[in-house]
């Protein structure tokens, strides 16, 4: 089990080497429900062409944003969110904090949730029990993997994950062979080019579901590594770890979509139970095996990273329990979805949209700071109020209030009857239509926070980490 929290670790434990970081980003996202996007992605209203290219540009480019990110846990060799100290403050970076946090926790319970669900649709089609008794004791085991597996800890996540990878990867190849019937070109190829809107909507929320869904918790995977590796290294396995499985699913998952109408829709409300209904019988048991295996490899990383993020906000117990309570949380929530939510996908697109702003504020705000320091971080001054990165940096958060409130303005609630506490976004798009305009479902606000924090961030606070780099000198 590993012992350590969000302290430094120590230089004798940093043995891990760039490729390790393949592993864990790889089986985390070589899954089945990665497929279910091409439907969401066509659900927009664009081509399969521009479908293909929105999905191999922001799978890409949102990992590649990751390890940005990542260079930050190997330079520092801590967590993500005790290395945002540095440019929020030791207790400004609570507010950041908070908004991981509660991100973390939604996307370790909604891949928990798919495979509940997956699990009953798989029962249901082979003919056995698949109501309440299986529903619960699907939960219990999804949720004890999960949460074992994260009270465990980074050592053992790494072992893990490498053996997932080969045996989701070959399994989700067996799932591809066995769906390729299912195509039709023709009607792939029949839908329609939408709008430039459309277009950066799709695109908007391709980022926001793969990479910007996972840059939390980017540098918690790096701080084992060597600090004389090279940036470059770090970015390049990060980005291959996370993109190449999707990039792959995603164009499949459009294949399939556009074939579909009726799976298309499907899709909304059991995702990978969707997926399952267009094998044969006797494949049923391994795609659910490998739908399982895959989903709960990356809600461990989630609930790792989550527990680690709780211990950053000043809570004062074992990394373990941390996750521990993380598991308890998403066990609940899990149960409340499966057996009193309406709708699964429209809740869960809103809260994506909804966090999304402001991780893309925080994202840009600390890519800058990365790319501006060049001297190691002062370890102590990361724990301490009265040191170098001070208690609160009030221009990092003021650039993360002020873009989020514009974000926040320039993104509309899409699901208002199924998330209808989030209808109060929307607020500056009178200029481009108002919320019934072209743009109105572009979601431009995640990709405006995320430029405006980081180019504010890279003016405004260059000379006080000069200032910083200087007095370390």
């Amino acid at each position: 089990m590993e012992r350590a929290g969000i302290e430094i670790i120590a230089e004798s434990e940093r043995t891990a080497k760039p490729h390790h970081l393949f592993w864990p980003w790889f089986a985390a996202n070589v899954s089945v429900f990665g497929m279910s996007y091409g439907s969401w992605i066509l659900d927009f209203g664009i081509s399969f062409v521009q479908a293909t290219v929105v999905a191999l540009i922001g799978i890409v480019v949102s990992f590649g944003l990751c390890g940005l990110i990542a260079i930050a846990g190997k330079r520092g060799s801590a967590p993500t969110m005790v290395l945002s100290r540095a440019a929020f403050g030791v207790h400004g970076q609570k507010l950041p904090g908070i908004a991981s946090w509660l991100t973390s926790i939604g996307w370790e319970t909604m891949l928990a949730i798919s495979a509940v669900l997956a699990t009953a649709t798989v029962f249901s089609a082979l003919g056995l029990p698949s109501g309440t008794g299986v529903l619960i004791a699907a939960t219990l085991v999804i949720a004890a993997l999960i949460v074992l597996a994260s009270v465990l800890g980074y050592h053992t996540i790494i072992r893990l994950q490498s053996v997932l990878t080969w045996l989701t990867g070959a399994m989700t190849i067996g799932f591809m062979i066995l769906t390729v019937p299912h195509i039709d070109l023709g009607a792939v190829l029949a839908h329609p080019s939408g709008s430039t809107q459309q277009v950066i909507g799709a695109l908007v929320m391709v980022m926001t579901g793969f990479g910007l869904g996972w840059i939390n918790i980017a540098a918690d995977w790096s701080r084992y590594q060597r600090r004389h590796t090279s940036d470059g290294k770090i970015v390049v396995w990060n980005t291959i770890g996370g993109s190449a499985a999707p990039a792959i699913l995603v164009v499949f998952g459009l294949l399939l979509a556009g074939s579909d109408d009726g799976l298309r829709a499907a899709v909304g409300d059991d995702p990978v139970g969707a997926l399952a209904s267009i094998l044969p019988l006797w494949a049923l048991v391994p795609f659910l095996l490998t739908a399982v295996l895959s989903l709960v490899s990356g809600a461990v990383l989630g609930i790792y990273s989550s527990g680690l993020t709780l211990l950053s906000l000043g809570i004062d117990i074992p990394r373990p329990l941390a996750a521990a309570i993380d598991g308890v949380i998403l066990t609940v929530a899990t149960i409340w979805v499966v057996f009193f939510a309406q709708s699964f996908i429209g809740p869960f697109q809103s809260f994506l949209i909804t966090l999304g702003v402001p991780l893309a504020s925080w994202a840009g705000i600390l890519i800058a700071d990365v790319l501006t320091r060049r001297l190691p971080y002062d370890e102590a001054a990361l724990f301490d109020p009265a040191g170098r990165y001070r208690s609160t940096d009030w221009i990092s958060v003021s650039i993360m209030v002020v873009a989020s409130f514009v974000g926040w303005g320039l993104v509309v609630n899409g699901f208002a009857d199924d998330a209808a506490w989030n209808n109060w976004q929307g607020y500056l798009l009178g200029p481009l239509g108002g919320r019934d305009g072209a743009w109105a479902y572009a979601n431009l606000g995640v990709i405006v926070s995320l430029a405006l924090s980081f180019v504010v961030a890279l003016l405004l606070r260059r000379g006080r980490i000069r200032r910083q780099e200087g007095a370390a000198a």
